[in-house]
């Protein structure tokens, strides 16, 4: 990986953020900074936006750090590639109706919702599960289609069918990865999916450092 790539990981409070760092580590050199100072964001070459936690929490801590509008300013006007994992990439969205109505950093269309399924199928849903995805997907290069990543989520994405790269199954299908130009979101943690993890990870580092503006 090119030594002078600087990736921040926004901390605001909300995440397992060492954990995306080492996953980050060993995919090569570049400078890898977990930082909630504006200024840093601003410095940085790629964002990634993780998260767990509930919507309302996460856009608290974002605004009340003045971290939102940062953020917005990078990747939709400055078109500084963006990562979001989890609760981060909900926090993409327009909105979610978690514990009521929360307008999020309205990168993507798009709105946050609760599972409605079948009894059977527990919520949160936990653990590991199969995506599906696109056969050229540049993303999910040398990934098989049944390999398992990790979630830990109870309410999931509803957005514009071009917008989505990635879908897994729990009671019913959800959107799993998202994209639109420079930012990227994933439902699953690819800091905690092991293999898959990385080679995801890699991929976009790879597309990253390309310099290509289509992704898949």
């Amino acid at each position: 990986m090119h030594k002078s790539l600087n990736v921040v990981i926004i901390d605001y409070g909300m995440g397992n953020l060492q954990s995306v760092k080492n996953a980050l580590e060993k995919l090569g050199n570049c400078k890898i900074t977990i930082s909630g100072k504006v200024k840093n964001i601003k410095k940085s070459d790629l964002l990634i936006l993780p998260g767990v936690g509930a919507f309302q929490d996460g856009m608290n801590e974002l605004n009340k750090r003045n971290l939102s509008k940062a953020i917005i300013q990078e990747t939709k006007y400055k078109k500084k590639p963006l990562l979001g994992i989890c609760l981060g990439m909900q926090l993409l969205f327009d909105h979610s109706e978690e514990n009521g109505f929360h307008k999020g950093l309205g990168l993507i269309k798009g709105s946050v919702k609760r599972f409605n399924i079948n009894k059977k199928f527990r919520i949160p849903h936990v653990g590991w599960n199969n995506i599906f995805f696109k056969k050229n997907s540049k993303l999910f290069k040398d990934i098989n289609f049944d390999k398992n990543f990790y979630f830990l989520h109870s309410y999931h994405v509803l957005t514009n069918k071009k917008y989505v790269v990635a879908k897994s199954n729990y009671g019913k299908n959800f959107v799993a990865g998202v994209l639109k130009k420079n930012i990227i979101g994933v439902q699953f943690h690819p800091e905690r999916s092991q293999a898959n993890g990385l080679v995801f990870l890699k991929n976009y580092f790879k597309i990253l450092l390309k310099n290509k503006k289509k992704y898949n």
